[in-house]
């Protein structure tokens, strides 16, 4: 028979989903699965956004331009225009999910064999993505002890080589919810001048910042506008997940021309999902402000009540709706299977997203889990009940 490719072979799994069959397991013997494993929030997407979707009035589904819908384009441009970017509808290229951004930027920036600093504990998939394009990851450990902040630039410094053509920061982060401060990104815009690197920028948590922190994007910065490429997407921002429509958005004008040929070899963006982003700009502010101000309760409830249990550390993030948590445990992966197989409390458990996914040397999360505070408060303290009940009772337990 055929042999699978070493690229298929090497293709990591999801450590967000990698769990399900045990979830999927416990639920067929009854128990209630709180999940905190994955991204996918609560919040009802804007009404704005699913009327469009109802009011639909087309005969022929057709192929939408391979960059996307222009009215969407030029709507897009005002959106991010008003938050200080001072781009055109030009500067877009309209994808099938934040996901199709990042490889096709990999794609049209990267040489197989090229390298990409990244701060971990990072966005898991990236490692998938690199995979897909040949590029391989030089990650740079950050520390949950001062919350996750950016690396020093010298250890930046330390990994950059012949092959070294980028860096990819996810601000604010996930799965650490860390906001990058206006030092922070100064620093990198010196790197990337310095050794003349891309410098990626996922931006799909830039709407959720707490506490009056402002976020800072590296398209408010003079000086990299050939270096910057910024990620985006519909999901979080909307809590439209399944919409699957991002877009990459830089003002380097050979990568969108690079990047065009790659969209236009996999045809073109959804048609139905640009007409619901479209509508979905219109969405009052009122809707956001609603949105931060329940997932600052949610974020103050979990880091509080996780740091009440012995031997647990949770740092408070600075923005997106993710924690990671040091637990009193053995190992992350053992944990968050037996807390689905072997555990219940009221009948009730706990899907986590061991944090060993998110880092490239898994030893510096097996004591760490990422959670996503996307659940309504009252399952989110039952949530924390469960976990506290399970973190009493496990075999592994380390204090």
């Amino acid at each position: 028979m055929p042999t699978i490719s070493n690229k298929g072979k090497r293709m990591p799994a999801s450590p967000i989903r990698k769990l399900t069959p045990y979830a999927d397991e416990a639920k067929k013997m009854g128990k209630k699965v709180f999940h905190l494993n994955i991204g996918q929030p609560d919040i009802e997407t804007p009404e704005t956004m699913l009327n469009a979707v109802k009011n639909i009035d087309f005969k022929v589904w057709a192929y939408t331009p391979s960059q996307g819908n222009a009215s969407y384009r030029e709507k897009l441009s005002t959106y991010y225009n008003n938050i200080g970017y001072n781009i055109s509808a030009d500067n877009i290229l309209v994808t099938t999910g934040g996901s199709e951004a990042i490889t096709i930027a990999m794609e049209s920036c990267f040489d197989p064999g090229d390298e990409v600093i990244i701060p971990e504990p990072f966005y898991a998939n990236y490692n998938g993505f690199a995979c897909m394009a040949g590029v391989e990851v030089k990650p740079i450990p950050s520390s949950i002890d001062d919350g996750f902040a950016l690396p020093n630039i010298a250890e930046f410094e330390k990994l950059i080589g012949p092959k070294t053509k980028g860096v990819i920061i996810c601000n604010p982060n996930n799965p650490t919810g860390y906001l990058y401060s206006q030092e922070e990104m100064e620093a990198l815009k010196g790197l990337c001048l310095k050794h003349d690197l891309y410098l990626f920028s996922d931006e799909a948590y830039r709407e959720f910042c707490y506490d009056g922190n402002t976020f800072i994007s590296p398209m408010h910065m003079e000086g990299l506008e050939n270096h910057v490429v910024v990620f985006d997407t519909v999901s979080k921002r909307y809590s439209a997940c399944g919409a699957r429509l991002g877009c990459l958005i830089t003002k380097n004008r050979e990568i969108l021309e690079a990047g065009l040929k790659f969209a236009q070899a996999r045809l073109s963006p959804p048609a139905v999902a640009q007409i619901a982003g479209e509508a979905a700009i219109d969405t009052p502010q009122s809707y956001f402000d609603n949105v931060i101000s329940e997932y600052t309760k949610r974020r103050n409830l979990l880091v509080e009540e996780l740091n009440k249990i012995p031997g647990v550390y949770c740092p408070t993030p600075g923005g997106a709706f993710y924690v990671v948590a040091k637990l009193p445990i053995d190992n992350a992966d053992k944990f968050c299977q037996w807390m689905l197989e072997e555990f219940d409390y009221n009948n009730q458990t706990v899907m986590m997203a061991p944090a060993t996914g998110f880092y490239s040397d898994t030893r510096l999360g097996e004591q760490q889990v990422r959670l996503a505070y996307v659940l309504c408060l009252e399952d989110l303290a039952s949530a924390i009940s469960c976990i506290e009940k399970g973190l009493e009772n496990y075999p592994g337990r380390t204090q």
